[in-house]
């Protein structure tokens, strides 16, 4: 994995305050999150950020770039369990429980802001307010999750998509990733098979059903979302409505 280390964003300069999407910190929050900071983390793409049964000194938000969370079976299946956006945070799971049960592999080059594991309880002692937004975040994650399984084990193949490619998107735009007022995921076809559980073929008939239906766009970079409502109402999902959330 090829990483850098820097050291160039403040918290309090950080590019995804100013985003309506986060609430704003108290200011004893913010001197003591930026003190809890290590420094940032450059990842390229491709790379296996966190591997599943690993143990590491740290855990991260994301700053910019994507990425995905997955498990694998012993002979090679994967599974993707969610995608990982700006405000996302990665490796609590492993600070809170000795080692990872997932692993954490990036979709473009990534920046992420480190924080070290071992003073994770000095927050919960001194600050319950962010000790609370770590809850809210484990907690919004368990939703996503909840939401996700619901799509595989009941939508049809044609809604699961529909849904699938909603649910990055409004999470997309909510952060800012919107280019020139699209959705651009740098998802292939396969990421989108091995996170809804089907067949590589089913999935470009299911993909190619979207475009026929000018939906989406798909491309060598990824797929390009064209009609977000019309995506939302195949898929019968209303959307995550979470209105403000934290960043750490």
């Amino acid at each position: 994995m090829a990483v850098e280390r820097v050291r160039k964003i403040s918290c309090q300069q950080c590019p995804l305050r100013s985003l309506p999407a986060f609430r704003p910190f108290e200011k004893s929050e913010l001197a003591f999150v930026n003190h809890f900071k290590r420094g940032e983390l450059a990842v390229e793409r491709g790379a296996t950020l966190l591997a599943e049964g690993s143990h590491s000194a740290h855990l991260f938000t994301v700053l910019s770039g994507w990425g995905f969370r997955y498990k694998l079976l012993d002979d090679g299946r994967r599974q993707i369990l969610n995608y990982v956006l700006p405000g996302d945070m990665i490796g609590l799971q492993g600070s809170l429980m000795g080692e990872m049960q997932h692993s954490v592999e990036t979709l473009s080059p990534m920046l992420l802001c480190m924080f070290e594991r071992s003073r994770l309880m000095e927050l919960y002692r001194d600050h319950p307010g962010l000790a609370y937004d770590l809850t809210w975040i484990a907690a919004r994650e368990e939703r996503m999750l909840d939401e996700n399984l619901l799509s595989i084990g009941r939508r049809s193949a044609l809604e699961r998509t529909a849904y699938l490619m909603a649910f990055i998107g409004s999470r997309a735009r909510s952060v800012g990733l919107t280019g020139s007022n699209r959705v651009e995921i740098p998802i292939t076809q396969q990421h989108v098979a091995d996170t809804l559980g089907l067949s590589l073929v089913h999935t470009n008939k299911t993909i190619r059903k979207l475009i026929d239906l000018k939906l989406v766009q798909w491309r060598d970079g990824g797929c390009q979302i064209l009609d977000m409502a019309q995506l939302m109402e195949l898929a019968g999902w209303d959307g995550l409505d979470e209105g403000q959330r934290p960043l750490l």
